[in-house]
């Protein structure tokens, strides 16, 4: 294939913006299922208008998760990406789609209906071009990615191992780089219950909760390991009614971060070994690290590596990096399957008001997608 794609998809940018443009003015909080679900049917509608095999997977609180099949065979290659967003219903106001200073902007541009379009243009290309197929795609598009999976995480898992690798339409890293590793990471809750008692009359009478939480506030944060890519963070913390009462309750909000399996049982195995300090208090701690690491294996630096010869081809000189956020790609690796993450847009904002897309790079993405699809 020594067609320069890029110059084919950048005459095509008319189309992809507008595309974007459809998705992000169609809003979709996680937690709206109806919302989600609109731009769903639109989703379902311009697949199945390529001759996909799309099937809609119901679900009782967050959108239908959508599987969408192109190909025959019995290998397949699992692309993921997600429609739902963190932004509510009504940002779009605040926050309009516009394109200006070589951007298009907008509520979920970046993060990441952007990667979704590239995704669906990568594909038309090879359906009207009659490009050959090595393995068949299938498309996971998730509805609650950003509120962790709950309803996705087995069936992605479950498409993960029937896949010889999983490519994930994230953003890229700040610089365009690709994804090789993320940090997993979760959350635990420490929760401590004391004895009320008057601070003044009967000090002594007390057992003091948040006195007792700070012993395991200051144990967890000692656990963070730098070297090692472990990060523990107390993030939010409650306790007590009055400056005048021992306080008998208090509560602590911890979050994790590891970059390997090992620090994440590490670390599970402190959380589990807590106890209390003074007498009289009692501890219960909850939660766990509810997405493993997405590691760099060999496998992984293979299908990095074959992504940037083929990124070569279109004059892109592609690079990697680590990240410490988690994606479903998180939830793929954790079966052993190769991912690659972070083949969506370049841009930054993410979550934020000024998020963004930089048209310019569009093209050569997308065309990316398009020469890993038909080679793998």
């Amino acid at each position: 294939m020594n067609r320069n794609w890029t110059e084919y998809f950048r005459r095509l940018l008319p189309d992809v913006l507008e595309e974007l443009r459809t998705y992000v003015e169609m809003e979709t909080p996680t937690h709206d299922k109806a919302a989600v679900d609109r731009l769903g049917a639109y989703i379902t509608a311009r697949f199945r208008e390529l001759g996909c095999r799309v099937e809609a997977i119901p679900q009782r609180e967050y959108g239908s998760q959508l599987r969408v099949e192109y190909g025959s065979g019995q290998e397949q290659v699992l692309v993921l990406g997600h429609f739902d967003t963190v932004k509510e219903i009504g940002t779009l106001s605040r926050e309009p789609w516009r394109i200006e200073d070589g951007k298009a902007w907008g509520p979920g541009t970046y993060d990441m209906k952007a990667g979704i379009v590239f995704g669906y243009f990568a594909l038309r290309a090879i359906i009207e071009e009659n490009l050959p197929l090595t393995s068949k795609l299938v498309f996971f598009w998730n509805t609650d990615e950003e509120v962790g999976s709950p309803s996705s995480e087995a069936l992605i898992k479950e498409e993960a191992k029937r896949s010889k690798c999983v490519l994930v339409l994230e953003p890229a890293a700040g610089d365009g780089s690709l994804k090789t590793s993320r940090k997993g990471g979760g959350n635990f809750v420490l929760k401590v219950k004391g004895r009320a008692a008057h601070a003044g009359n009967d000090h002594a009478k007390g057992v003091n909760a948040i006195a007792e939480l700070a012993h395991h506030v200051l144990a967890v944060q000692s656990w963070t390991d730098y070297a090692a890519g472990t990060t523990l963070s107390v993030g939010t913390i409650k306790g007590g009614t009055a400056s005048n009462v021992v306080p008998d309750s208090a509560e602590a909000v911890v979050d994790v971060r590891v970059s390997t399996s090992a620090e994440a049982e590490r670390i599970s195995r402190l959380m589990r070994s807590l106890s209390p300090v003074l007498p009289g208090a009692e501890l219960v701690v909850e939660g766990s690290i509810s997405k493993l690491p997405m590691e760099r294996t060999g496998e992984t630096e293979r299908l990095f590596l074959h992504a940037r010869s083929l990124a070569a081809l279109e004059g892109l000189d592609l690079t990697e990096t680590g990240v410490g956020g988690t994606s479903d790609g998180n939830v793929a690796a954790a079966v052993g399957t190769p991912t690659l993450d972070g083949l969506g847009p370049v841009g930054d904002g993410a979550h934020a008001p000024h998020e963004h897309v930089v048209i310019d790079a569009i093209p050569q993405r997308i065309a990316l997608l398009l020469r890993l699809f038909t080679t793998l």
